[in-house]
């Protein structure tokens, strides 16, 4: 779905408003992003890296990593829906309990598919970066990579044999070994 009239701009109160349709919808700078409901590879995908990223996050008392739906609201006319990301714990310590506590994020986490690619890797990359949003995964099945971006970056980072998360410096980072995860993914 495309926004209707190309005068008009969505917000954050618009999107929420619009009826259960099956499908995911996100509105940045105005521009309302509308996805259908992700395959099966997808979701495989985003849990396999929610289960690294939750362990992690866990063990180093760093946040919580969590899947969407979930609606990650920047300001009034950016409202995302991230695959998968991890929100820092609050200032109590404590995990947030409603995603209005969210005001940043270490970590977001798309999975491209081909009816979100163009939104992934330019709409939202350029939200993601713009925001408090520590890294910016895109996850490319097809291509076995993760490119990953950072505030200011011009070009990601695309890794294809190791992928290292360091989101602090207090505690020892997170690898992944691409090639295992992509084969475990792919190839059974």
């Amino acid at each position: 779905m495309s926004m209707p009239e190309t005068a008009r701009r969505w917000t954050t109160d618009m999107v929420r408003a619009l009826p259960d349709d099956g499908k995911r919808h996100e509105v940045v700078d105005g521009e309302l992003l509308a996805t259908p409901t992700p395959g099966a590879l997808h979701q495989r995908a985003v849990l396999e890296l929610a289960v690294r990223l939750r362990g992690y996050a866990n063990a180093h008392r760093l946040g919580e990593a969590l899947m969407s739906p979930a609606d990650i609201e920047f300001r009034e006319d950016r409202l995302v829906q991230p695959d998968l990301f991890v929100a820092p714990l609050l200032a109590s310590g404590k995990r947030i309990r409603q995603w209005s506590q969210i005001r940043g994020l270490l970590l977001a986490v798309e999975v491209l598919s081909p009816s979100t690619a163009r939104a992934d890797r330019q709409v939202k990359r350029r939200l993601y970066q713009e925001e408090p949003v520590g890294e910016y995964w895109i996850v490319d099945l097809d291509a076995r990579v993760i490119e990953r971006w950072r505030h200011g970056d011009q070009r990601p980072e695309v890794l294809s044999e190791r992928l290292v998360w360091h989101p602090h410096a207090a505690v020892a980072p997170l690898e992944i070994d691409l090639p295992a995860l992509f084969g475990d993914l792919l190839d059974h």
